[in-house]
């Protein structure tokens, strides 16, 4: 009898034997708009990389960060994920100063006893790296600590540029808005009327906060961006914020706005007199059933 000769396993799916990585990428707002560090750019050639090496990302982990939100939550989540993933211990990356921001993250990645591929600097860190391939590296990380403390000291410069010249450097507060064409805060037309209602009523000094809240909460009225209902300390705020006169505080400092004014200083100054006579005048206030009005922002 004649058996046909077979190879084991010849149609039957191969194992994977790539070795598994996480990739990283970071970028800041102003880096973003330069051609070659967006966060897209930096993937193609982690990916192209992990192909021509037999890498299987199996996560990827970016950080955005801006001069609103610094600080890096996926970077944290991609420690987290190596510490309890041991199967994974590479981690691809375009070079050192996208990685570490200082000494103690370097510390942090050693001690997971990981290899670290920096792909636009041709370097592969491990355990088993020379000491000075080590040195030379540790040298780069603090590099990259001096550029972001750099980066920070020239945004911090940027925002107080701004305020000298008398634009507010931040998010413009509920009856503003940003526009981001001519980079400058304008007047919301829809807001901007109910803001100035509520001052106008609790200058009259018959309505307390509370009052003026009950009426925000049924209208509708919501901070730009927000699905909460406006909690009763920003009205508080709003309505002690000079924002509303042509002002805003920067830095602890009181600076003259070039955006246009809600309110008149008049009604601002009696709303402000208000606040002041809230002690001795408490029992002036009394309930209002407020209708629900014709507002309902979102």
């Amino acid at each position: 009898m004649c058996f046909e000769r077979r190879s084991s396993g010849s149609n039957g799916p191969q194992p994977d034997m790539r070795r598994k990585t996480v990739l990283y990428a970071r970028v800041s707002s102003v880096e973003q708009e330069r051609d070659g560090f967006s966060i897209p750019a930096q993937q193609r050639l982690l990916h192209a990389y992990a192909e021509n090496n037999d890498l299987e990302i199996v996560e990827e982990f970016i950080d955005v960060e801006t001069a609103k939100q610094a600080g890096r939550a996926n970077f944290g989540r991609m420690l987290a994920f190596l510490a309890e993933t041991p199967s994974v211990r590479v981690i691809l990356v375009e070079k050192t100063d996208r990685l570490y921001r200082n000494f103690r993250d370097y510390v942090t990645l050693d001690d997971l006893h990981l290899e670290i591929h920096l792909v636009k600097e041709g370097e592969v860190l491990s355990g088993e790296s020379r000491s000075h391939q080590k040195f030379i590296h540790g040298i780069k990380v603090l590099m990259a600590k001096n550029y972001i403390d750099n980066l920070s000291e020239e945004t911090k410069k940027g925002m107080a540029e701004k305020a000298e010249s008398g634009v507010f450097p931040h998010r413009a507060p509920v009856g503003y808005r940003n526009d981001k064409e001519t980079r400058t805060i304008v007047v919301d037309p829809e807001r901007s009327s109910y803001v100035r209602e509520l001052f106008q009523l609790y200058s009259t000094g018959r309505y307390s906060l509370e009052d003026l809240h009950q009426r925000c909460l049924n209208d509708g009225f919501r901070l730009p961006g927000s699905a909460s209902p406006i909690p009763r300390s920003k009205v508080e705020y709003l309505l002690k914020n000079p924002f509303y006169i042509g002002q805003f505080r920067w830095k602890k400092r009181l600076y003259t706005g070039a955006h246009e004014p809600i309110v008149s200083r008049e009604l601002f100054d009696k709303v402000q007199e208000v606040f002041a006579s809230h002690g001795r005048d408490r029992g002036l206030y009394r309930v209002h059933e407020f209708a629900f009005g014709s507002l309902m922002l979102r």
